[in-house]
Formats: structure tokens, C-alpha cells, sequence
């Protein structure tokens, strides 16, 4: 009786160690493809991050003066109370125009490898001056954007703190660099897969392993890997099967309007996976509200696979540990316009 329970016991303590290392080699080969957001900002090359200039950006972020009317700041399409996003199909704008694509989540954008759905801008500097120009986003110039900050002497002083030794510090570029040195700071850490990727392998549950395992098998990490699980490169939306035009929007050819190259129609930038539980509705067109659908119509088109709803349901639950440590954000107090500050324009003519 004892050989037999002491032959039980081993039994049951090898599957427990065949559990284990099962559970260490799946670790251990998502740690290869993936990389965990870092706890504190990334250095950006030739941006200095200063406090005075990430204070300076923070409050450009929120001034909705860089726009034409007044109302319209960057926190407006990348609230950063909403997942860094405006949770609209596609946002609106200047004398209520709808905008063409659905405005992508600012956290962790400093880790993608060209902002905008189709990548026409290498960084967030750049990235941040195309809203304030676009007439159907903020409809202002970088003319008009000068005489507004140069209007305001706490702007005046923050610039010259926070860009010191230059003779004209408000510009419009400046502005720019500002911007982008506050939004590298909204990244977000420590999420359950964060964990997981430094060695904790408790930090996911089964299920949640399970949907990392088919998330890997079944090909979702060729386009999403690296530390945003996207961000980083090119592909055609339909690689496949074709979407719907409801999804995939014929006038809409993508990365093409870049290049110009026959090859690029309907390409698009991998969408960044981190905190997608909270940045429905997805895709470049907005088009779809449930995560679930959206991880079986990326199947159906990217991996010509019809995804089991199990295998739907697994890869979704896993997809909700990628949601980190949301930034805390206070709303700053802006400068008063004066005198010589710009009127705003009426939204509507």
C-alpha cells in the first residue's frame, strides 16, 4: 500500500514539474518576442528630457488655443482619461468635420517605430504638428500658433526655461519638441504580462497562457510582437481575405497615399496592442466596437484561419493582461489669453 501511494506521489509530482516547465518554455519563448514597457521613459535621441520641457508639454497637450477655435487640443482625440484615445470611430474636428481614420492611443506611442496609421511621421515632434495644421482637425498654422504662445508671458518664460540659450525659444518646432517630450512620458507598466515577461510566470493565469500560447501558434505575433505587440512595420489590412467596406474602406488605400506605390494600397502600420481593452473601436476605420470580433475578423483577413470562438475567447482574455499602470495626469493651469492674444474662429461659418 505504501510502494503504491509513494508511486501516486510520484506520478502527480512529475506532471506537477511537466506543468512547470511547460509553463517556463512558453515564458521563456514569449520573452524572446516580446519585450515588457520599461518603468521609466525612453531617451529620445536629440530631445533633451527636461522638467521644464515636460511641463512645458503637458500644458501644450491640454491649451486648446493651439487650435483655430479654441476647443480642440490634443487631449481632445487622446484623452488620456479614455486609454489615450477619444473613443470614437473617427474623431471630430474644426466645424464639426469627421476626421478620416480612427485616432490611435497616445500611451506608449513613444514606442512605435512612425506614428499615424500609414507612418508619415517618423516621431511624435512631427506627429504633433500635422493636427494643429490639418483643417479638418485643429485648422491653425504655425504662424498663428506663434503669435498665440508669444501672447502669453508665462508661455513666453516656460519656453525660454525649457529651450534655454536659444534666442527665439517660441516656435512652432519647439512647441512640437515639447509636446513629444510630455507624451513619452505616458507610458504604461507593470501590466499582468509585464510581469510575466521578467519571469513571474504566475502573473498570468491558464487561460490567459493558453490565449499567449495561440496568440504565438497561430501567427498574430508575425505583426504584433516587440514592446508595444505592434507598431513597428507595414502590412496589407487583408492579407488574406479581404474586410468588408465597412471595415475596410475603399477610398481609404492607406500607406499608398505616402508612397505612392502600387504595393501600398490598403497597407497600414500593425495597431499597438497594449491597453486594447480600452481603446475600442479598432481598426484604421473604427468600424468595430467588440474585441472579440475584432481578433476574429484578424483571422478571417490577416491569418485565413476562422478562429474558434474558444480560441477567439482565449486570445481576448489574454490580450486584457497587455492593459498597464495608467499615467495619472493632472489637468494644468493654462496662462490667460490677453490683448494681443488671437480671437478664436466660429466652429461653424
Amino acid at each position: 500500500m505504501k510502494k503504491r501511494l509513494l508511486a501516486i506521489a510520484v506520478i502527480a509530482g512529475l506532471g506537477i514539474m511537466a506543468d512547470a516547465s511547460a509553463a517556463d518554455d512558453l515564458q521563456q519563448k514569449a520573452a524572446a518576442m516580446f519585450s515588457a514597457i520599461p518603468q521609466y521613459p525612453p531617451v529620445i535621441d536629440g530631445n533633451e528630457m527636461t522638467d521644464a520641457k515636460i511641463e512645458l508639454g503637458k500644458m501644450l497637450f491640454f491649451e486648446p488655443r493651439l487650435s483655430a477655435s479654441h476647443l480642440i487640443s490634443c487631449n481632445t482625440c487622446h484623452n488620456v482619461g479614455m486609454g489615450g484615445h477619444d473613443y470614437l470611430p473617427v474623431s471630430i474636428g474644426h466645424g464639426w468635420q469627421k476626421g478620416p481614420r480612427n485616432s490611435p492611443t497616445v500611451f506608449n506611442a513613444v514606442f512605435n517605430a512612425a506614428q499615424f496609421w500609414d507612418g508619415r511621421a517618423v516621431d511624435l515632434a512631427e506627429q504633433a504638428k500635422g493636427p494643429v495644421q490639418a483643417g479638418v482637425e485643429m485648422n491653425s498654422t504655425p504662424e498663428r500658433v506663434e503669435d498665440t504662445l508669444n501672447s502669453m508671458p508665462d508661455y513666453v518664460e516656460r519656453f525660454r526655461q525649457a529651450f534655454p540659450g536659444q534666442g527665439s525659444p517660441v516656435s512652432f518646432d519647439n512647441m512640437a519638441t515639447a509636446i513629444e517630450a510630455f507624451e513619452a512620458t505616458l507610458i504604461t507598466p507593470d501590466s499582468n504580462f509585464d510581469k510575466y515577461l521578467r519571469g513571474n510566470t504566475d502573473a498570468l493565469n491558464a487561460e490567459e497562457q493558453e490565449g499567449l500560447a495561440l496568440f504565438m501558434n497561430k501567427g498574430c505575433v508575425a505583426c504584433h510582437a516587440g514592446t508595444n505587440l505592434g507598431g513597428q512595420d507595414y502590412y496589407p489590412f487583408g492579407l488574406v481575405t479581404r474586410p468588408g467596406d465597412d471595415i475596410l474602406p475603399p477610398g481609404d488605400k492607406g500607406r499608398f497615399a505616402v508612397t505612392a506605390t502600387a504595393t501600398d494600397e490598403y497597407v497600414f502600420r500593425a495597431a499597438p496592442l497594449r491597453n486594447i481593452e480600452l481603446t475600442a473601436p479598432y481598426f484604421h476605420s473604427g468600424a468595430v466596437w467588440s474585441l472579440e470580433e475584432a481578433v476574429a475578423v484578424m483571422g478571417t483577413a490577416q491569418l485565413g484561419s476562422k478562429l474558434e470562438e474558444s480560441d477567439v475567447a482565449s486570445i481576448t482574455t489574454f490580450l486584457k493582461t497587455l492593459t498597464g499602470n495608467i499615467p495619472v495626469v493632472q489637468y494644468p493651469e493654462l496662462p490667460p489669453s490677453t490683448d494681443s492674444t488671437p480671437r478664436p474662429q466660429d466652429m461653424i461659418p
